[in-house]
């Protein structure tokens, strides 16, 4: 059997890598790089702990980015170097490892690529998430955890922070709902393709009798606005409410009334922030999800009954995006692009990127079908 003509391999990935360095602007990230480190350097950075924390979480990212591109570079340069040795001496053995090679760097390549197709007006911003057990009781209180973990997880593995806002834990087990932010560029675009309901069959372990349980848990996904967005609130709209921050099982995690609820009168929006100390400091987190969930609003409102944004999540049966089937087989699927794994675990543990470079792609086609 014959092997890969690597010249003309090694040249198209050579070009895609070309398209991506021009798509992610890579000269603008260096010197956007370049600004957030002088400000890192300044002695009184601290002085604002909030621009702090934004400084340098979009530093980390950006480096993070820009590592993962140039890493991606040097190793398609080094499999050309690799492949020229390798056939000038006959080594076969060398060759078998610039085939594996070239295999892993066509994979890691188009899941970069996929970037570039990231060109929604919200695309390049951070996101949020908020994450609600639906219908199946405790066992769907448990699933919506997992969840949390997996994006987590999702997140830990790229090296992006993540700042939770808000945990309401359930009675028994697991989480009523959390809200947490993911601070990336492109964590919007990336991860939008995930919302909708996900669904888990399982043997659940919260019964007695050992039978298997269907449970549901909604993912709401909306972009991190900037200050230059047009999202106006009044004051007069806006019910505040200070409470006492609650861990697992009613635990008082603060000894003050430091958690901070803000409603929105006129469309009954509702954002909890506890993960401060301080009154003021939640008061401003849960006003940046706030505004978050009012352009999401205001964005389905424009498109009518497209589900631009956020979209219409119910957490119940009919509903799912996704299955995790645990028993009495093992596949994660995705409803819309047909995807699946059979390692459930390895997914709840955060790897995900193949789900959601399928959920993209998808959406890309769904966008270019409507269009004509």
């Amino acid at each position: 059997m014959a092997g890969p003509d690597f010249d003309a391999e090694i040249k198209q990935l050579q070009a895609t890598m070309r398209t991506i360095e021009q798509v992610l602007d890579v000269d603008a990230m260096r010197t956007e790089i370049a600004d957030l480190g002088e400000q890192v350097a300044a002695p009184d950075l601290w002085d604002d702990q909030e621009n702090a924390a934004r400084v340098t979480g979009r530093l980390s990212a950006l480096q993070g980015e820009l590592d993962r591109f140039s890493d991606l570079n040097g190793r398609v340069d080094d499999l050309a170097i690799m492949v020229e040795m390798a056939q000038e001496e006959g080594d076969a053995d060398a060759l078998a490892d610039a085939e594996a090679e070239l295999g892993r760097l066509k994979k890691s390549v188009e899941a970069l690529e996929v970037r570039t197709l990231l060109s929604g007006e919200y695309d390049a911003r951070e996101a949020i998430i908020t994450i609600r057990s639906g219908a199946g009781g405790v066992d769907a209180a448990d699933f919506a955890e997992m969840l949390m973990r997996m994006y987590t997880r999702w997140a830990e593995q790229h090296k992006y922070p993540v700042e939770v806002y808000d945990v309401s834990y359930a009675e028994e087990a697991g989480i009523k709902s959390a809200e947490f932010a993911i601070h990336a560029p492109y964590a919007y675009g990336t991860l939008s393709v995930e919302a909708g309901t996900h669904r888990l069959v399982r043997i659940s372990p919260f019964d007695n009798q050992g039978r298997r349980q269907t449970s549901f848990a909604a993912v709401e996904v909306v972009p991190v606005l900037e200050q230059t967005d047009e999202i106006e609130i009044d004051e007069n709209d806006i019910r505040t409410d200070v409470f006492r921050s609650g861990g697992p099982g009613g635990q008082s995690v603060n000894t003050t009334d430091s958690a901070v609820r803000l409603t929105h009168l006129p469309t009954g929006i509702v954002v909890s922030c506890q993960n401060e100390k301080s009154q003021l400091q939640n008061k401003a987190s849960a006003m940046v999800v706030l505004k978050a969930k009012l352009l999401a609003k205001k964005k389905a409102e424009e498109a009518a009954l497209r589900k631009d944004l956020a979209g219409d999540v119910r957490g119940e049966w009919g509903d799912q995006m996704r299955n995790y089937v645990l028993n009495p087989y093992q596949m994660v699927k995705d409803l819309r692009t047909g995807f699946e794994v059979g390692n459930p675990q390895s997914v709840l543990d955060g790897e995900i990127d193949d789900f959601i470079e399928a959920g993209i792609r998808w959406r890309r086609g769904a966008e270019k079908a409507a269009a004509n």
